[in-house]
């Protein structure tokens, strides 16, 4: 059989199952009273196990069955949940998390757990499983008339005992084969466990089976033993006692309600049939299909764009009645298109519990992550992106943020600091706070970091405001650790977080008090791919500003300009804030005779500016354009897009304009 057309969706499942294991390994360390959590994590890592043996990776398999082994050992009480054995686990899956990572990138997914697995056994070891001896059948008097009849017909009755092998991975898989062999056989009456347990491994190696056959025994031992991993088979006939009376006390009903039992395969619930029809309605699409159905859409979007110019130039009333409801239906197959794009931060938030369990280990200190919102949903372009900037947010807030826990008593606060990750809506933005209730910001060693940096000069120092001061941290290089450790120190993190929000048109701000914490706060755009623009006009070119960007427009008069070393200004709500012609900068032809000035404002963080065009246009949702490799790093221009005209507006960067 070929596997690998199943591969793409075991790598899937297997990120699915790992990332439950993490989380409900979190929630058992915080409440080890609670078994549920660990019969969570087994029937995941079964399912794991299963489906790795299926595919051949042995190493995953292996790992995971003895994962099993120490789970088993706690669900039944035969050892305890303490730190090792959390440890052990913890540290399993993120081997397990390896080479599955392995398998994805087009590896073999092999990785040498010996080491690990030979301390999963010594945890077992610690207080041995007792060997549970396979139940014994007992034949009630329904059995009994059952095989007194069959006995009656010419029919042998045989008591089956299947020892299967200890290095057994799949035993249900091998428990179905056996019985698959034997309903062939004849019909199966009873087993010891019962058929649900065995389907559910509720068992050491071993089974047994009540067979009505016409086969012997020499037969039947022969066909079980071609399944493979059986170790042994013991096939005795079963005494039946001739008691005809037995006989009237089964009724039809009865017998059938006896042959029910034998099923191998029980029916489900109503319970399990309606999660059944439910789980139907989601069905897996490649993120290629949903690209390539986004890139026909952008199509349709600049299509309708010149249509609807085309039938304001012909002012026809039939064009202008179609036109309109072609723009409404592509509106609302493109919140479809936009919403299925869409993916819940939780695929982000999931990973950084376990984060920070261990960064809170490895640095001494006690840290609770609290997580808010994590379905709120981001264009998955955004989201492939956030990943890196919030762990280095994390890290920061883990080593510099939270104090040590004898620090933070001394202080009259608890000896466990609080992390808080949120994340909200609010307009066509998603909001990312990240607060902890540490240390806070210390603004005269930031300053003095920045002074030995040679970032600012004294005199520019005494000048800045609290949060002026907090920015100064986003500097490249910049760090206010003592020393250089795993966590921090290299001065490399908070500059790569502020560079990529930007770079997704999107900002980070700081908030703190200093002995109580501090906030980040990251606004994002909900999708990258087709924005909302106001289109101006500089001579002959049409240019493109993003809405999220601008705070309004102005018609601002010659006499309101001022001039400050050199540099246009206006004075615009009680701020002096910069002028920026658009056509000096990106040298247009001055073709035009201005008496007066068409501004737009726009915000930056904190830093507003305004830009000098022609004329204003009117806003539009536009289809963001890369302008390739062949023009790569145009000062403040991140993209094209095509207008209704057919012409081509350059999308104009407003954040490099400000930085």
């Amino acid at each position: 059989m070929d596997m690998n057309q199943y591969l793409e969706v075991f790598i899937e499942e297997s990120k699915e199952h790992l990332q439950n294991v993490n989380d409900q390994l979190m929630r058992f360390e915080k409440n080890t009273d609670d078994l549920g959590y660990v019969n969570e994590i087994f029937r995941s890592a079964h399912t794991l196990k299963g489906m790795s043996a299926t595919m051949g990776f042995d190493d995953l398999a292996q790992l995971t069955h003895k994962m099993e082994n120490v789970l088993d050992a706690v669900r039944n009480h035969q050892i305890d949940a303490h730190t090792e054995v959390l440890d052990a686990l913890f540290e399993s899956v993120d081997a397990l998390e390896i080479m599955v990572q392995s398998i994805s990138e087009g590896g073999d997914g092999q990785l040498d757990v010996k080491l690990l697995v030979q301390k999963l056994q010594r945890i077992v070891a610690e207080e041995p499983a007792a060997e549970h001896a396979t139940s014994s059948i007992e034949y009630d008097e329904f059995v009994q008339t059952l095989l007194s009849q069959t006995a009656e017909q010419g029919f042998n009755a045989f008591e089956i005992t299947v020892q299967l092998e200890r290095t057994c991975l799949l035993k249900a898989a091998r428990a179905y084969m056996v019985f698959d062999v034997l309903e062939q056989a004849g019909d199966v009456i009873k087993s010891a466990p019962t058929v649900q347990d065995i389907e559910q491994e509720k068992f050491e190696s071993s089974f047994i089976v009540i067979l009505v056959t016409s086969e012997s025994q020499e037969k039947l031992k022969a066909s079980i033993m071609e399944v493979s991993e059986v170790e042994s088979v013991k096939i005795a006939a079963v005494p039946i006692k001739k008691e005809t009376e037995m006989q009237e006390l089964v009724s039809q009903e009865e017998a059938a309600t006896i042959q029910e039992v034998t099923v191998s395969a029980p029916s489900k619930s109503p319970v399990e049939e309606k999660r059944q029809l439910s789980n139907n309605k989601t069905i897996r699409v490649n993120i290629d299909r949903l690209d390539s159905l986004m890139n026909l859409f952008e199509e349709l979007v600049i299509d309708r764009g010149r249509l609807e110019q085309i039938s304001k130039e012909l002012n026809n009333s039939e064009l202008d009645e179609t036109v309109e409801r072609m723009s409404r239906i592509s509106g609302d197959l493109q919140t479809i298109i936009l919403n299925m794009r869409m993916v819940p931060v939780e695929t982000v938030f999931n990973r950084f519990p376990r984060m920070v369990r261990q960064l809170s280990k490895d640095l001494g200190k006690q840290i609770e992550l609290q997580i808010v919102g994590a379905d709120t949903e981001l264009d998955r372009t955004v989201i492939d992106e956030i990943g890196d900037p919030l762990v280095h947010l994390l890290r920061n807030a883990v080593d510099h943020g939270i104090e040590m826990p004898q620090a933070r008593l001394k202080n009259g606060k608890n000896e466990k600091g609080t992390i808080r990750l949120k994340a909200y809506h609010s307009g066509n933005h998603v909001f990312i706070d990240l607060e902890d209730d540490g240390a806070g910001i210390n603004r005269e060693k930031v300053l003095q970091k920045a002074l030995d940096r040679g970032i600012i000069d004294g005199k520019t120092a005494e000048t800045l405001t609290d949060k002026q001061v907090y920015e100064l941290i986003f500097a490249s290089g910049f760090s206010t650790a003592e020393q250089i450790s795993d966590v921090s120190g290299r001065g490399v993190g908070l500059d790569v977080v502020k560079n990529t929000i930007e770079s997704l048109g999107g900002s980070v701000t700081i908030d703190s008090n200093e002995g109580y914490g501090s906030r980040f706060s990251i606004q994002l755009p909900l999708t990258l791919s087709i924005i909302s623009a106001l289109l101006v006009q500089m001579s002959e070119e049409r240019y493109a500003l993003p809405l999220s960007s601008i705070i309004e427009t102005a018609i601002v008069q010659p006499k309101e300009v001022m001039h400050v070393h050199g540099q246009k200004v206006i004075d615009f709500r009680g701020a002096i804030i910069p002028l920026i012609d658009l056509k000096e900068l990106f040298t247009v032809p001055n073709s035009v005779q201005r008496d007066h000035y068409s501004v737009v404002i726009v915000k930056k963080g904190e830093k507003t500016a305004g830009l000098i065009v022609d004329s204003f246009i009117g806003q539009q949702e536009i289809v963001l354009k890369s302008l390739g490799h062949y023009l790569p790093g145009v000062f403040a221009i991140s993209g094209a897009t095509i207008l209704g005209d057919g012409q081509v507006a350059l999308i104009i960067d407003c954040n490099a304009l400000i930085k």
